[in-house]
C-alpha cells in the first residue's frame, strides 16, 4: 500500500494502473474512519482491481461556525483500516496541495440543496462539490463509494456526475449501524453517556415513520408528527428537522408514492446526527 501526498504523483500512477487495464474503485472520506466507512472499502475493494482512498478534510465545505478544526483525526488508525481492507493507494493530500492558489473556479450546487442539511449550511455542498471534482479528476476512478447514511450528499453527487459527464459510476452503500441501529459516525464519540442512550431513538423513530407509510399512511405531515413526538419524548436533543421527501430528487410529496426520503437531524450537546432512510413505496 502506498500513502501518496501529491496529486501528480497520484495522477502517475492511477495512470499506469489504468495503461495495465486495471480498475479503480475509489473511495472518498474525510478520514478517521470507522465500520460504515470500511464497508465503503470492502465493497470497493470486491468490485474493483485497484483500491484507492483519499483522506481529506476539505476546508471548503465547513462553514464560519463548524468543526473544521476540530474534526477527528487519526492517521495511524485510518492507515491501518486500508491496510487490512486492502486498499492499494491511499491520498493523503494537505489543503496546501488541493487548493495551491487562490480558487479561480468552483462548483455551485444549485439543485438538491435548499432542503434537509443543506437549507442551513449555505456553501456546504459547493464545498463537497468542488473537492469532488478535484478528486474524481485526480483519481479517474471507475466507481466511487459513498454511504448512504448521508443520503442529500450521494443525491447531489449523483447530480454532479451527471450534469458533468464524469466517467464514474455512484456506488450507494447501505448505512451502517451500532447494535441499537444508531448510525455509525465519526461524530459520535461526542455523545455524553446519556446522549448515545438516546441517540438510538433517531433510527427508532425514523423506523415508526417508514412502517407507518408501509401500512398505508400517505401523508407526508402525519409522518412527520409521529416522528417528532417520538424524538420529543425519548430524547433530550434539539430537533434540526425532520422532513419527506422524493428521492433523488428531494423534491416535497403532497401525497407518499415512489421511493422516499425520511430524513432527520437532531442536536446534542456536542453533536448533531443525521440519519434517514429510503425505501419504495
Amino acid at each position: 500500500m502506498k500513502i501518496i501526498t501529491h496529486a501528480d504523483e497520484m495522477q502517475n500512477y492511477i495512470k499506469n494502473e489504468k495503461a495495465a487495464g486495471k480498475s479503480i474503485g475509489y473511495v472518498p472520506t474525510m478520514g478517521y474512519l470507522h465500520e460504515g466507512h470500511e464497508s465503503l472499502l470492502q465493497k470497493a475493494r470486491k468490485e474493483n482491481d485497484i483500491l484507492v482512498l483519499s483522506i481529506f478534510v476539505n476546508p471548503l465545505q465547513f462553514g464560519p461556525n463548524e468543526d473544521f478544526d476540530s474534526y477527528p483525526r487519526d492517521m495511524d488508525r485510518d492507515e491501518q483500516v486500508a491496510r487490512n481492507a486492502g486498499a492499494d493507494y491511499i491520498f493523503y493530500p494537505t489543503v496546501q496541495e488541493m487548493y495551491q492558489d487562490e480558487v479561480s473556479v468552483s462548483v455551485v450546487v444549485k439543485d438538491r440543496t435548499d432542503v434537509l442539511c443543506a437549507k442551513n449550511r449555505p456553501g456546504h455542498f459547493d464545498g463537497v462539490a468542488t473537492v469532488l471534482t478535484k478528486l474524481f479528476n485526480i483519481t479517474q476512478a471507475d466507481k466511487a463509494y459513498f454511504g448512504m447514511k448521508d443520503a442529500q450528499q450521494v443525491a447531489v453527487v449523483k447530480g454532479l456526475v451527471k450534469d458533468f459527464n464524469f466517467m464514474v459510476e455512484v456506488v450507494p452503500v447501505d448505512t451502517i449501524r451500532e447494535e441499537d441501529g444508531l448510525a455509525k459516525s465519526s461524530r459520535n464519540i461526542n455523545l455524553l453517556e446519556e446522549e448515545r442512550t438516546e441517540a438510538s431513538e433517531l433510527y427508532q423513530a425514523l423506523t415508526i415513520g417508514k412502517n407507518a407509510v408501509l401500512n398505508g399512511e400517505t401523508n407526508p405531515e402525519a409522518i412527520v408528527s409521529m416522528i417528532r413526538e417520538h424524538l420529543e419524548n425519548k430524547t433530550n436533543g434539539k430537533i434540526d428537522y425532520v422532513e419527506i421527501y422524493s428521492y433523488p430528487e428531494l423534491k416535497p410529496l403532497s401525497q407518499l408514492s415512489g421511493t422516499i426520503i425520511i430524513a432527520l437531524a437532531v442536536r446534542f450537546s456536542r453533536a448533531r446526527l443525521i440519519d434517514n432512510v429510503v425505501f419504495t413505496i
